[in-house]
C-alpha cells in the first residue's frame, strides 16, 4: 500500500513539473513586446528565460544562509569537493552572491561502507543532457552562496536575501553553535518563503561530544522547536582541523593544527533524500509563483511603458488639433479638421494597446465619448463656430489694415484652438483608459469613466501649456 502511495505522489510530483514547465513555456512565446518595452524589461525577461532553462535541465537551486563566520563557503566548496567559493578570515569574504553548478550522486565507494554512502560530490560543468531525470541517486544542482545576515549594508542585505530565498528550491541554514537572536530573526524571515530549510550546525569538531549534544537539544528542544523539525537539523564539520602532536629533536612535544577531510557526508544523504521527496514538486511551485509573479511585472512594466507612450501621443495629437483649427479660418474645415485628427488618435492609440479598429469603429467610439464628455465637447464646439467666423473676418482685414487686425486674430485662434487641443487631449485619455482595460468600460460605464477622467485633469495647466506652444507656431 505504502508502494503504491509513493508511485502515486511520484506521478503527482510529475504532472506538477510539466505543467510549470508548459505554462513558462507558453508565458514565454506569447509575450507581446515592442523592440522598446523588451530593451526596458530585459532584466526580467533574462530571468524568465533562465528559470524556463532551469526547469527544462532539472536543476534545483540550493541557496546557503547564516552569519558571518559560520562557514558557509566552506560548506559548500566541502559539498562540491573543489574549492569553488572564496573563503578566508577576513570579515565576510562573500559580498555578493555567487553559484556553481554541482552533480551529486549517492553511490557505493566500496563494500565496507553503508549503502547509504554518497559517493563524494564532484563539480561539473552544467550538463543538462548528462542528467537522468527522476532517478533517485542522482541531482542536478545549483548551489548559490549568500552573504553574511550580519554584515553591513542590511536593507540591500535583506533585499537579496529575500529575492534569493523566493527562487531557491532549498535553503540550508548555516550556524555553529547556540542560535543568536540575529540568526533567529532571520530564519523566522526564510521560513515565511515556504521552502524546505535544512539548519546545518557546522564545526561539530570544535566541541567534545557531550557539549556537541546539549548544543543540538537545546536548539531543537528549546530554541526552534516552533520553526525547525528534528529531521531538518544536520551536524557536519566543513572543514575540520585535526590536531597532531609531534615531538620534536629537542625531545619537546609540539602540536600543530592541520586541515582534516570534510565531514559533510549526513548532509548530502539529507539533500538527496529532500530532492527524491521533493525535488520536482518544489521547481513546479517556484516555477508557478515566479511565473505569475514575472507575469504581472511585466504586465504593468508594459503598460507603463504604453501610458507615458500613449499620453505623448495624446499630447502630439492635441497640438496638431489645435494648431490646424488656429490657422484656418473656414468653420466647416474646423470641425472636420479636428475630427479627423481625433480618429486618427483612436486609432493609433489602438495600435500601441494591441487593438484592432477600423476607421468606423475609431469614429463610433469617438462618437460615444463625445456624448459622454458633454459639457467640453460642447464648448469646443461653441468655441469653434462662435470664433472661425470672427478669425475670417480678422484675417481678411489683415490687408486692409497693414497686419494690424493679426494682433487680435491670433489671441482668439490661440483661445479657441486651446479649447479644441483640450477636447482632443479628454477623449485621448478617455480612449487610452477604454483600450487599456481591454476595449471595455468596466463597471462604471462611459460616461462615468469620462467625467472621472475629466474631472482628475488640470484643465487650466493644459489650456495655459497649449496656448504656450500656440503662440510660438502661430507667430512663427
Amino acid at each position: 500500500m505504502d508502494d503504491v502511495s509513493a508511485d502515486f505522489d511520484q506521478l503527482q510530483s510529475e504532472l506538477h513539473y510539466f505543467q510549470a514547465k508548459d505554462l513558462i513555456q507558453d508565458l514565454v512565446s506569447r509575450l507581446d513586446l515592442s523592440e522598446r518595452e523588451k530593451s526596458s524589461l530585459n532584466p526580467i525577461l533574462d530571468e524568465l528565460t533562465q528559470t524556463l532553462q532551469r526547469i527544462e535541465s532539472g536543476k534545483v537551486q540550493i541557496a546557503a544562509f547564516g552569519m558571518v563566520g559560520r562557514g558557509k563557503s566552506s560548506l559548500l566548496n566541502a559539498l562540491i569537493g573543489e574549492t569553488v567559493f572564496e573563503t578566508g578570515a577576513i570579515h565576510g569574504v562573500t559580498r555578493t552572491m555567487e553559484s556553481s553548478a554541482w552533480r551529486l550522486t549517492r553511490e557505493p565507494l566500496s563494500p565496507a561502507e553503508s549503502s547509504q554512502s554518497i559517493q563524494t560530490a564532484r563539480l561539473n560543468q552544467p550538463d543538462p543532457v548528462a542528467t537522468e531525470e527522476g532517478s533517485p541517486d542522482q541531482a542536478n544542482v545549483e548551489l548559490i552562496d549568500t552573504p553574511g545576515i550580519d554584515e553591513v549594508n542590511g536593507e540591500q542585505r535583506e533585499a537579496l536575501a529575500t529575492a534569493v530565498a523566493e527562487r531557491a528550491d532549498v535553503i540550508l541554514f548555516v550556524v555553529t553553535g547556540d542560535i543568536t537572536q540575529v540568526e533567529y530573526s532571520a530564519l523566522k524571515r526564510l521560513r515565511q518563503a515556504s521552502k524546505p530549510i535544512l539548519l546545518v550546525f557546522n564545526k561539530i569538531d570544535q566541541y567534545p561530544e557531550a557539549d556537541r549534544q546539549a548544543i543540538y537539544e537545546t536548539i531543537r528542544d528549546t530554541r526552534l522547536r516552533e520553526l525547525i523539525s528534528p529531521e531538518e537539523i544536520v551536524m557536519v564539520s566543513a572543514a575540520p582541523l585535526e590536531v597532531q602532536a609531534k615531538r620534536g629533536l629537542d625531545g619537546q612535544l609540539k602540536v600543530s593544527r592541520t586541515a582534516g577531510a570534510p565531514q559533510v557526508e549526513p548532509l548530502k544523504l539529507k539533500i538527496l533524500d529532500v530532492l527524491q521527496r521533493e525535488g520536482k514538486s518544489l521547481m513546479a511551485i517556484n516555477t508557478l509563483l515566479f511565473a505569475d509573479e514575472a507575469n504581472g511585472q511585466i504586465v504593468a512594466r508594459k503598460m507603463a511603458i504604453r501610458d507615458r507612450e500613449a499620453d505623448q501621443l495624446i499630447w502630439n495629437a492635441a497640438v496638431m488639433k489645435a494648431t490646424a483649427i488656429a490657422i484656418n479660418p473656414v468653420t466647416v474645415l474646423d470641425v472636420l479638421g479636428g475630427a479627423a485628427v481625433d480618429v486618427y488618435m483612436i486609432i493609433s492609440l489602438s495600435k500601441l494597446y494591441g487593438i484592432d479598429m477600423t476607421e468606423a469603429g475609431a469614429l463610433a467610439l469617438l462618437k460615444k465619448i463625445a456624448i459622454a464628455m458633454g459639457g467640453l465637447s460642447l464648448s469646443e464646439l461653441l468655441a469653434t463656430l462662435g470664433l472661425s467666423s470672427l478669425k475670417l473676418f480678422l484675417g481678411a482685414g489683415a490687408a486692409v489694415t497693414g497686419g494690424a487686425t493679426m494682433v487680435p486674430y491670433v489671441s482668439i485662434a490661440a483661445t479657441q484652438a486651446a479649447v479644441a487641443g483640450a477636447s482632443s487631449y479628454g477623449i485621448g485619455q478617455v480612449t487610452k483608459t477604454y483600450l487599456a482595460n481591454g476595449a471595455t468600460w468596466g463597471e462604471e460605464g462611459p460616461k462615468a469613466t469620462a467625467m472621472r477622467i475629466l474631472n482628475s485633469l488640470d484643465n487650466e495647466s493644459i489650456l495655459n501649456r497649449l496656448k504656450g506652444e500656440l503662440a510660438s507656431k502661430l507667430q512663427s
